[in-house]
């Protein structure tokens, strides 16, 4: 790349969702926290119709016009971007883009939403779009949609525009109302890889998506936020009525939490989430239900569950801010024990590697 400076630079973090699992999509509740680890995106016009992007952390590079998507997968997200801002009828004019990360990728970190806002606010700054922040939430999930093929929900991007790492956000995804929530007293959120990679686009992810859309037209309603209790979706087949059994039931731990201060409270809905997920939804694996076990077992630890879209990933648990250490290495040393590689990802650990999303 050309050696003139960047001229707009901008940046967007990771999230981990404490408890609302699979709700954004059914128009439900989530509240998800900010991580310390964000990506960064640099930019520069470089006088020609063509957009070069270099991956920092994947040490790969992609070119790209505009209407010709690139081949490379990486590149999809911010391709994306860029039709996007141009659609509206704007000018993109040819860039350099450089891209670096410390989101851990492929553990349910949103790390690719995380990409999108960030370049989308880089484009926002370079351009001078006239863009609020709710808005790049909203383009930066059509990009995944229609650029990643994976029906998501708002949640990511939400969390990645909107969130702070000092404390939750209670989002509303149908009516993208919100409102801050602190974590309890005391208590720290810690974030433990399973060493499971995930996929959500060639996972089950669309398949639940497309699960609960069916079981909201056979229940007659809009989206599943609308079921009022789970007796509503007695009579549908399996595994509908456990998709709807999750649903409903997370949308209510959401709003339980978002009310506590109680962390042992709070601990004790995250694990109710998680049985949820394994039993119901059916998106944990062995090596996930594990890990949740062994954290639930610790000393010190309020509750663990899976977190992100499932099928491998991570798992978040509310800890004790004291015993935040020792947690994580004694879990990680059972972990080991029974011949699985897991590591710490939240709080961030400068000997770590975090570059396999």
């Amino acid at each position: 790349m050309s050696a003139h400076p960047m001229e707009a630079a901008a940046q967007a973090p990771g999230r981990v969702n404490l408890l609302g699992e699979h709700t954004d999509y059914n128009d439900g509740f989530v509240l998800p926290i900010a991580i310390s680890q964000a990506t960064h995106v640099r930019m520069r016009r470089n006088g020609t119709s063509r957009f070069h992007l270099h991956s920092a952390e994947l040490g790969a590079r992609a070119a790209f016009t505009l209407g010709e998507a690139p081949a490379e997968h990486f590149a999809s997200y911010v391709y994306g971007c860029v039709m996007l801002a141009a659609a509206p009828g704007g000018e993109v004019p040819g860039l350099d883009i450089e891209v670096s990360s410390q989101v851990p990728m492929g553990v349910g970190l949103s790390s690719s939403a995380a990409l999108e806002v960030a370049t989308l606010r880089c484009l926002r700054e370079l351009l001078g779009l006239s863009l609020d922040d709710v808005e790049i939430a909203q383009l930066a999930q059509r990009v995944e949609i229609e650029f990643a093929h994976v029906r998501c929900g708002i949640m990511d991007q939400m969390a990645s525009s909107l969130a702070a790492t000092d404390r939750a956000v209670l989002i509303d995804t149908r009516s993208l109302e919100r409102r801050d929530v602190p974590l309890p007293a005391g208590a720290s959120v810690l974030v433990l890889d399973s060493g499971v990679a995930r996929k959500l686009a060639a996972s089950g992810y669309n398949q639940r998506r497309a699960e609960c859309e069916a079981a909201a037209a056979q229940l007659g309603v809009a989206s599943l936020r609308d079921v009022r209790s789970v007796s509503d979706a007695a009579a549908l087949p399996d595994p509908l009525c456990r998709r709807v059994h999750h649903v409903v039931t997370e949308n209510a731990r959401v709003m339980q939490a978002a009310r506590t201060r109680d962390p042992v409270l709070f601990g004790e809905l995250m694990n109710a989430s998680h049985a949820s997920q394994r039993d119901d939804y059916e998106v944990s694996t062995p090596e996930v239900d594990m890990l949740v076990r062994l954290l639930q077992d610790e000393p010190g630890v309020y509750g663990a569950r899976l977190t992100g879209g499932g099928f491998g990933g991570a798992c978040v648990a509310l800890c004790r801010s004291d015993r935040m250490a020792d947690i994580s290495a004694s879990v990680l040393a059972h972990y080991a024990a029974a011949g699985l590689s897991g590591r710490q990802l939240v709080p961030a650990q400068a000997a770590s590697s975090t570059s396999a999303r």
